[in-house]
């Protein structure tokens, strides 16, 4: 077995605290679909800052931003687009004033898996009965708004699909 796909994703916070997910969905099954933060795998000798910067920019159009800390560190495995995948996740938080754009993705597989994005309060998240990942979202955002980020990453349960 290969190595896990080694991911940055960054939970993006504008002046009201509303975090920016994407909607994304199967490929193959439209009907399939979910929320989740931007980001994506580190390319060549990058690191988990630059892969978080460069995928932001890439997904959202968002330049401008404060980079804060890893909040969380999270390992996952999930089915998409006819194959398994293995991810080692670093949540990145961010804060910007910046209004986000959906670019139609940098790779085919975004453009084929991706409808756009929309901005979540705290509140909404806990209310929706979409699927959202990582699944504790929502309360995970709360803590973070009412403590502010942890000393070390915390590290979230293994989430398989």
């Amino acid at each position: 077995m290969s190595d896990p796909r080694r991911a940055s994703r960054v939970i993006l916070l504008d002046p009201r605290d509303r975090v920016l997910l994407m909607h994304g969905f199967e490929p193959g099954d439209p009907a399939s679909t979910w929320w989740f933060t931007p980001g994506g795998g580190l390319e060549g000798d990058e690191t988990w800052e630059e892969a978080a910067r460069r995928e932001l920019a890439e997904e959202t159009g968002v330049t401008e931003i404060e980079l804060g800390p890893v909040l969380w560190r999270r390992s996952c495995s999930f089915p998409f687009d006819g194959r398994r995948w293995e991810q080692d996740e670093r949540y990145f938080l961010a804060r910007t004033r910046q209004r986000p754009a959906w670019t139609g993705g940098g790779t085919e597989l975004e453009r084929r898996s991706v409808t756009g994005l929309r901005w979540w309060t705290c509140e909404e998240l806990l209310a929706t009965r979409e699927t959202v990942y990582p699944t504790r979202l929502a309360g995970l955002l709360r803590t973070l708004l009412d403590e502010g980020p942890p000393g070390t990453p915390v590290l979230l349960e293994t989430e398989r699909a």
